[in-house]
């Protein structure tokens, strides 16, 4: 671990005491205003001065919590999202604590007010805090302070992929000091000349010799070794381990969701899809409106997919495209005509490989329609179809039936969960992602499935395409 990171560490430490007595403060001074007296009088006598000498204490109590939760954790990759969730889950410990500390010592303290809003303010101004720090820190990772130097070996698609985002992206915190296409151990006094502080590999099962003497030389020279996952890999991410007539068994399940999951997702997609149906209602009238007057009826375009269990469905979109360019049964003998000029288009101007197409600088696009793709305003009508049951706000992405056909024997994981307005996969690449990259975080999306991610995935998606939208 490089020195910067480990004084970054240290100092969110006091970062965190300063957030956790700004919020005592906070709910001391909200609790003497006028508005807190209203709702209830103040009955206990305590000054501010003795109020902040307890919340000194219970505020190291509360760092304590924090450490052995993993706030202070050495691995520097983890999410802004998990750390939230631990945030949340330390201070309610905390709370937790110091309730059962009044109730035990039988403290004269009746503030129900202070300790309930106590716990928001920390919340609120320990995530504030953190936040803050990543900032910091991506800050000096643009400068070029405490980048981590690490040199990538492989030569495949991927390799490509690790070093153009590593480059491209600073804010990481990575140095590309070197690119090889393999690792011999004549290289050792190379790369020690480097001074890198990580290795990564990429397609390791091709070449478990040479991966065994990088790690030997990572080991003794005190360098981290990370390696990409290949598609068994991610498959085997969410496994268990069993002992069937004493013989050990590993056990690759589908996916995490069931049970209670399976509810909580289900409740999820219903009351965010009313929410965001209602809120954008008046995009969705306005669109519709546009489309009739550009180019007629239908407005909105039926165009089938396959979803969970291989079973196939009507997804809604707003119609895009000239009415003789739509495919689909829903226009008759002219869908039948424009399937097969797509096809035409598709050997001509296919930009992507393998069996998913995307037709660059597609004619068949209305004006209107080239805005509500540049903005994913057309795909608004998918949230009647999540409320139907059909999709998910957040899941693997859907495909239709004739590129299923290519690719259902080999990538049949996918079908494990209902397919998803937006995704893994949407938010880290969009269009750009090769089709095998799309299915490795689809199957790692299922295997890993939980709420948070969810979640997660939706607040970024607006930011991703505004992002996309704005570079275009």
């Amino acid at each position: 671990m490089k020195r910067s990171e480990i004084v970054l560490m240290i100092l969110q430490v006091p970062v965190d005491f300063v957030m956790l007595i700004l919020a005592g403060i906070s709910a001391y001074y909200l609790r003497f205003s006028d508005w807190a007296i209203s709702l209830r009088p103040v009955i206990f006598d305590i000054s501010l001065a003795k109020f902040l000498s307890i919340t000194s204490g219970v505020a190291w109590c509360w760092i304590v919590i924090f450490a052995l939760v993993g706030l202070y954790s050495t691995n520097q990759n983890r999410k802004f999202a998990r750390d939230l969730m631990r945030v949340i889950l330390a201070c309610s410990a905390g709370l937790s604590a110091v309730a059962l500390y009044v109730m035990f010592t039988q403290q004269l303290f009746d503030s129900r007010f202070l300790l309930a809003f106590g716990w928001l303010f920390a919340c609120l101004y320990v995530i504030l805090g953190r936040f803050f720090m990543r900032g910091l820190k991506s800050l000096l990772y643009r400068a070029g302070i405490g980048l981590r130097r690490v040199v990538v070996f492989g030569s495949e698609e991927v390799a490509k992929s690790i070093v153009f985002t590593l480059k491209s992206r600073p804010e990481l915190g990575y140095l590309v000091v070197g690119v090889f296409e393999s690792y011999t151990k004549k290289m050792d006094k190379d790369l020690k000349k480097l001074g890198i502080n990580e290795v990564i590999f990429t397609n390791p099962r091709a070449r478990e010799r040479e991966i065994l003497s990088a790690i030997n030389f990572c080991n003794t020279n005190h360098i981290v070794f990370k390696y990409s996952a290949d598609l068994f890999s991610t498959y085997a991410t969410n496994m268990s381990v069993t002992a069937l007539a004493g013989v050990p068994v590993v056990e690759i399940h589908k996916t995490s969701l069931s049970g209670w999951g399976r509810v909580y997702k289900r409740f999820f997609d219903i009351v965010l899809g009313i929410v965001v149906i209602i809120l954008t209602s008046p995009i969705m009238l306005l669109s519709a409106l546009i489309i009739l007057f550009e180019t007629g009826r239908p407005v909105i375009y039926k165009n089938e997919r396959v979803g969970i269990r291989g079973n196939k469905f009507m997804t809604l979109k707003f119609r895009s495209m000239y009415q003789k360019d739509s495919t689909g049964a829903q226009f008759g003998r002219s869908g039948k005509q424009a399937e097969k000029r797509e096809k035409e288009l598709i050997k001509v101007q296919n930009s992507k490989e393998g069996p998913i197409y995307k037709i660059k600088d597609d004619p068949r696009i209305t004006p209107f329609g080239a805005f509500m793709r540049r903005f994913s305003i057309d795909e608004l009508p998918q949230f009647f179809n999540v409320l139907s049951g059909e999709m998910s706000i957040v899941g693997p992405r859907p495909h239709q039936p004739r590129e299923v056909e290519e690719y259902a024997d080999q990538y049949s994981h996918v079908f494990t969960l209902k397919p998803g307005i937006t995704g893994l996969s949407q938010i880290s690449g969009r269009s750009n992602l090769s089709f095998e990259e799309e299915m490795k975080l689809d199957i790692f999306y299922t295997e890993k499935w939980s709420l948070l991610q969810d979640v997660v995935i939706f607040i970024k998606t607006p930011f991703v395409i505004f992002q996309k939208r704005k570079a275009l």
